[in-house]
């Protein structure tokens, strides 16, 4: 693991950090798009007095903080970085590749440096089957976020999910699930869902605390802070819905399983709403990197007292 000196120099001196996936940027935006966006998510956390720490794989090797040069190659889709979750690190490791970190991996690399904060923009669920129903296909997310010591900033679950059995999970694995500023689940496009949060906070300072807390006791959960997609970045709730129809009749017919249904849906919502679901993508990725700092910074002040 190669940690860049801009973080380890905060670490070290218990300054804030926040750890950021670079999956959204190797496979979830277009080109040029997404290297805007990964520059924009850096100043962010930057604006808000915290350090970013974008992490990838490559040469084999985990990057905690990436250069421009670094930023520039996870970017380029000539590149060829596979998409890696927990379990694809061996390998990737042993093989000597190039690799984009999801949720899963991107946590479990945070928190083996240290980190104990990490903004993206929506967490792996538990997938619907083709009738409706709950199905056996459940995110490494939720297992990795059980098992690791980190506060996760969302948009919550895509609305692809089964967003009632995704939030049953978090509850079975004894993952607190805290609204920021809402009272809903959010359902990434959509700032609110038919479920209920079980607990809301309304400051930076109130996430810190309920973060300290948990982290105090015994155990070792993360943390999942969940924050609406902005309001006027919300897609149209009609709209949204004929997609979300018209996706899952998508695969249907191509018989897309696995983790090719994300990246299918996704590119069918982006064509379909015409760059609506890209902006509302953009939007909440970027607030989530802007209330995951703030967050990070109260805690830096609270272990400083």
């Amino acid at each position: 693991m190669i940690v860049a000196d801009e973080v380890a120099a905060a670490l070290s001196e218990g300054r804030a950090v926040v750890a950021l996936e670079s999956t959204l940027l190797a496979h979830g935006l277009p080109a040029g798009r997404n290297r805007d966006v990964a520059g924009r998510l850096e100043t962010v956390v930057r604006d808000a007095g915290a350090v970013p720490a974008t992490i990838a794989v490559l040469g084999g090797t985990p990057r905690i903080g990436l250069s421009d040069t670094e930023l520039d190659r996870v970017c380029d889709p000539g590149a060829g970085l596979v998409k890696l979750s927990r379990r694809d690190l061996g390998p990737a490791l042993a093989l000597g590749r190039d690799g984009a970190t999801t949720v899963a991996s991107t946590a479990a690399l945070a928190a083996a440096a240290g980190i104990g904060m990490f903004a993206t923009g929506g967490l792996g669920g538990v997938h619907l089957s083709r009738s409706g129903t709950t199905s056996w296909d459940v995110s490494a997310d939720l297992d990795v976020l059980a098992g690791t010591p980190i506060v996760v900033v969302c948009s919550g679950v895509k609305s692809i999910l089964d967003i009632e059995a995704t939030v049953e999970v978090l509850e079975t694995r004894s993952v607190p699930v805290i609204g920021y500023r809402t009272d809903s689940f959010p359902g990434f496009y959509r700032r609110a869902s038919a479920f209920e949060v079980p607990w809301r906070v309304d400051t930076p300072a109130g996430a810190a605390a309920v973060a300290a807390a948990h982290f105090g006791l015994a155990g070792g959960s993360g943390v999942l802070l969940v924050n609406p997609v902005p309001p006027e970045h919300e897609m149209d709730l009609e709209l949204h819905d004929r997609l979300l129809r018209e996706g899952m009749d998508l695969l249907d017919r191509h018989n897309v399983r696995g983790r090719d249904v994300t990246p299918v849906l996704l590119e069918h919502f982006h064509n379909g709403s015409g760059g609506a679901s890209l902006d509302a993508n953009e939007a909440l990725v970027l607030d989530n990197a802007r209330v995951a700092a703030e967050v990070a910074v109260e805690l830096a002040q609270r272990d400083a007292e």
